[in-house]
């Protein structure tokens, strides 16, 4: 089985949603502490983009131990 024909394992997938959950976690953070001086905070449509990406990244942990299996 040539390596193009393998399918994506839930073991990589959850590895990716766990990157992709932290980095969008501490992109959302970031976009909050460079936009400081308009002195807002965290609204709604930021609470939603971190509860999504906790979210992602929540998931992804769960899939890491199922292994090699195709996702």
């Amino acid at each position: 089985m040539d390596r193009q024909d393998r399918p994506i394992t839930k073991k990589q997938l959850g590895i990716g949603l766990v990157a992709v959950g932290l980095v969008g976690f501490v992109a959302v953070l970031a976009i909050d502490i460079v936009d400081a001086g308009r002195g807002g905070g965290i609204g709604p449509a930021q609470s939603l983009a971190l509860f999504i990406m906790a979210a992602a990244a929540a998931l992804g942990m769960t899939l890491i131990p199922l292994g090699d299996a195709p996702a």
